[in-house]
């Protein structure tokens, strides 16, 4: 695929790693990216909310890391901390989010990012066949298997879902 939509698709095809991109119908409107997605894809494409996975990105002592968990769920900042090896995590600004990756807010892939970051991928994703997340476009995911997601991202596993 010469000329790959997005950089994390383009990372993808670069690794020979097999995945689909799944494209909806995105509103402008959406106050909640991730739940647009879910809800989108669980009627276009069959899948099961817990299947989908938002990008957030964070703030940390040695600068910005990213946290990638169900998008039904709220990331605990302790618990990616941990996972992270920091002693404290904050959501990062938006712009400091864009301007790293590359991608806006409700597009930030964890793949193909501008320059890679630490990454913590919630452990529940290991449960999945396939695991969805940002293909890098507001309206775009990319479901792959959950070990290519950790593996190119370089991310370690663990629960970072807020109880």
């Amino acid at each position: 695929m010469a000329g790959a939509a997005t950089p994390a698709i383009a990372a993808l095809v670069a690794a020979k790693v097999p995945h689909d991109v799944l494209r909806f119908h995105h509103d402008p409107r959406a106050e909640s990216f991730g739940a647009e997605a879910a809800d989108e894809l669980a009627v276009t494409a069959g899948v099961q909310p817990g299947q989908v996975f938002k990008t957030l990105v964070v703030a940390v002592p040695q600068g910005l890391a990213v946290a990638v968990l169900p998008v039904s769920f709220k990331l605990s900042l302790k618990a990616a901390a941990a996972a992270l090896g920091v002693p404290k995590a904050a959501m990062a600004e938006r712009a400091a989010a864009e301007r790293s990756t590359g991608y806006v807010i409700g597009g930030i892939s964890p793949l193909g990012q501008r320059k890679p970051l630490p990454t913590v991928v919630d452990a529940s994703a290991l449960v999945w066949d396939r695991v969805l997340c940002s293909a890098g476009k507001r309206g775009w995911d990319v479901s792959l298997a959950p070990q290519d997601l950790v593996r190119l991202t370089g991310a370690v596993t663990a629960d970072i879902r807020a109880q």
